[in-house]
């Protein structure tokens, strides 16, 4: 389990995360609702290490994990723009994760495939990441993400550079595989509809603090 505890923090000496508490449990997706500036991302970054928080604590099945670096987490962080290397090709993309985590470069490309092939992405091993359209985009970098078996998956409005009947399509096939997978998922949106497709429960910050919407 993922847990926030008591997270405090400021920006510009205005307080910004106040007292921010949450669980999110193995297999669950939590969406984290609230405008532009709300302290989304911040809370985010916090959880994955990113980001120190002025008070509190980020704990993970038990373990305070505050002061790990963000490598050493295990946790898988989405942005909006795919953050995909422009200089590897589709396999090289995915194994990259593997190879940081010192897995040879021959079995992290084979693994590589092999979970290409399980997203229906196989023939597009060999191609370059721009050549790719943005569902195709969005698909290699989750296969990025969950090749190397994070305990928690983080994704920051992973859908909003896409159109929206791509989206739809895309919001479904994430939250499946998700759930496959178990893992702990925080899903930062400022679009109810998309949380309430893909969370099994949502919480909204307002003036700093997390008030529960369903």
């Amino acid at each position: 389990m993922l847990e926030l505890r008591h997270i405090h923090q400021r920006y510009a000496d205005q307080p910004l995360l106040q007292d921010v508490s949450l669980q999110v449990a193995a297999g669950e997706i939590v969406a984290l609702l609230g405008p532009s500036g709300s302290g989304k991302s911040t809370l985010l970054n916090i959880t994955a290490g990113l980001l120190a928080p002025d008070a509190g604590s980020v704990w993970f099945d038990g373990q305070n994990i505050t002061h790990l670096a963000p490598e050493k987490r295990r946790f898988a962080l989405m942005f909006q723009d795919f953050a995909l290397f422009a200089h590897l090709n589709v396999q090289d993309n995915v194994a990259f994760g593997l190879i940081e985590q010192r897995v040879g470069s021959r079995e992290a490309r084979a693994r590589s495939l092999q979970m290409l092939d399980v997203f229906g992405l196989g023939d597009l091993a060999g191609r370059r990441v721009w050549n790719l359209s943005g569902g195709e985009q969005q698909r290699v970098a989750l296969a990025r993400a969950l090749i190397t078996q994070p305990r928690a998956l983080l994704l920051d409005e992973p859908f909003s550079a896409l159109d929206a009947d791509l989206r739809v399509a895309l919001r479904d096939e994430f939250r499946a595989r998700i759930e496959v997978a178990n893992m702990a998922t925080l899903l930062v949106t400022h679009d109810e509809p998309e949380a309430r497709a893909m969370a099994h429960r949502a919480v909204r910050l307002v003036a700093g603090r997390l008030h529960e919407v369903w």
